[in-house]
């Protein structure tokens, strides 16, 4: 029986184990933290669960690839309940409010309402929104693998969401919020998204929402991960926790296993840090792939170039607060966008925050209780500001704590009646992913392609290597939970056909 190797618990290096399972294949899973699912996880504060990852999971609808991908792998089914969302997001401005809701009619007529002057141009964003419920992620087989006849069998099955690319492919966000008068249907639309995305972006999201295929998995993230986990132990593979990985053995051409990072004088020994394996999967950030656990030169060209153009494939990551509320906030549901007293956080000063209530998912707080979650995007500016800092702990942490303190106070100004009855629980910074997960300038999903780029496909191959695969978001933006599960499947499926 043919041994695969896997760096990383993540939702692809779980994927990818759970599929070499079913082939036949001997799986080891080796995962730096304590618990399985990378960046799908979640954590425990004073009897609260601290949701880190999903406000969607795109392929909650049956029938489709990816439903039926998470099902194989035990994310969904198996008498999993599914929170079906009830709106986007919400937005305010000046008193009034906007709401992206899942029902298209009623958000096409509450925007007609808002603003007849925009009438055209919302009656085409509502249409498009439509035409991109059609949209599904490839989960059968990678590009590269791909005949002519399945480039036209996908095609075919999202015909519709060629009108989506010929109107708002060649746009960014912002500038498709400048097409409408309304201020605050303009401020919505970049409320949501941090400039750099592309127009098209916003409008797939809000339709994987309308056409109920991003919902919400019973008991969230970290939940979802442990399912999978459990799914890939129950087929026989063994996952190894507090196991971080320091590099992959070549010699020549292949990989002959991996060394296990050394935790102190009783696993100095090289030789008992040595795992061997006929196959090697890196299911870990790609950047940390290539400047950690292999060398640099087998960086697929494609994947150099994201890494190097900056500007052109940006990446995005957070600073966020939980806060514990005593009592229910019922008029305030899932996420909401509203302005705030201006203040600084990191790099960039913010007038406007998004904040999350979990009450849809009653395990996440003590009954009778609410968790609230604030979240501040962040650049690549940002993240080096916040890196810089954490050079002094003292300094970071004061930092953290004056930051969750003001946004604490702009929370009960809009929110009076929690006056009292709020606490912060958490504190997290770009530093905490880059930390926890190793990911590149603090990310949590891939890298964004703007309008002047070019979307890349990287292939989960390694030229120079070849037992060598890669399975990462980082390999389709602009990443997240679905590209991170098919480039697992697609890394197993190398190595299935590898053998044969």
């Amino acid at each position: 029986m043919k041994k695969v190797v896997i760096i990383g618990a993540g939702i692809s290096g779980m994927t990818a184990g759970i599929y070499l399972q079913k082939a036949g294949f001997e799986t080891e899973i080796y995962e730096k933290n304590a618990v399985p699912g990378g960046q799908c996880t979640g954590w425990k504060r004073e009897g609260y669960m601290i949701d880190n990852c999903i406000h969607w999971l795109t392929g909650t609808k049956e029938g489709s690839g990816l439903n039926a991908l998470w099902k194989e792998v035990g994310a969904l089914g198996d008498g999993v309940e599914v929170y079906e969302k009830e709106k986007f997001f919400s937005a305010e401005l000046d008193g009034e409010t906007l709401t992206l809701w899942r029902d298209k009619d009623r958000t096409r007529k509450e925007l007609l309402a808002l603003s007849p002057e925009d009438e055209a141009e919302i009656n085409q964003l509502m249409d498009m929104v439509a035409s991109a419920e059609s949209m599904q992620v490839p989960v059968e087989k990678p590009f590269d693998k791909m005949s002519i006849s399945d480039y036209i069998k996908m095609g075919m099955s999202m015909a519709e969401m060629g009108k989506v690319m010929k109107l708002y492919g060649g746009m960014d966000i912002k500038e498709l919020a400048e097409r409408f008068k309304h201020p605050l249907i303009k401020r919505a639309i970049v409320d949501y998204m941090p400039p750099g995305y592309q127009a098209y972006a916003f409008v797939v999201s809000y339709a994987t929402v309308t056409a109920g295929n991003g919902d919400i998995p019973q008991k969230g993230s970290l939940a979802m991960a442990l399912r999978m986990a459990k799914r890939y132990q129950d087929l026989g593979g063994k996952l190894y926790l507090n196991a971080p990985v320091e590099k992959v053995i070549i010699n020549g051409k292949k990989a002959e296993g991996i060394v296990l990072a050394s935790k102190g004088e009783i696993e100095e020994d090289l030789q008992k840090r040595t795992v061997k394996a006929d196959y090697v999967i890196c299911a870990s950030d790609a950047n940390h792939t290539f400047t950690k656990l292999l060398d640099k030169k087998y960086m697929p060209k494609d994947l150099c170039k994201l890494f190097k153009e900056r500007k052109a494939y940006p990446v995005m990551t957070a600073f966020q607060v939980a806060f514990a509320v005593e009592g229910k906030l019922d008029e305030l549901k899932e996420t909401n966008i509203f302005s705030c007293k201006p203040l600084t956080v990191g790099t960039v000063e913010a007038d406007r925050m998004s904040v999350c209530n979990y009450s849809y998912e009653p395990s996440f707080a003590p009954e009778g209780n609410t968790i609230l979650q604030t979240m501040f995007t962040q650049n690549e500016d940002d993240y080096e500001y916040w890196m810089e800092l954490v050079k002094d702990k003292e300094a970071y942490q004061q930092k953290k704590e004056e930051l969750s303190k003001e946004i604490e106070s702009r929370l009960v100004e809009r929110f009076p009646q929690i006056a009292g009855k709020v606490r912060i629980l958490d504190v997290w910074t770009p530093v905490t992913y880059h930390r926890y997960c190793n990911s590149f300038h603090g990310a949590y999903m891939g890298f964004i392609v703007t309008k002047n780029a070019k979307n890349k496909t990287v292939a989960g191959k390694i030229k120079g290597l070849s037992n060598v695969f890669i399975a990462s978001q980082w390999l389709m933006g602009p990443g997240g939970l679905p590209t991170a599960a098919s480039m697992g499947k697609f890394a197993a499926q190398r190595i299935v056909d590898a053998k044969r």
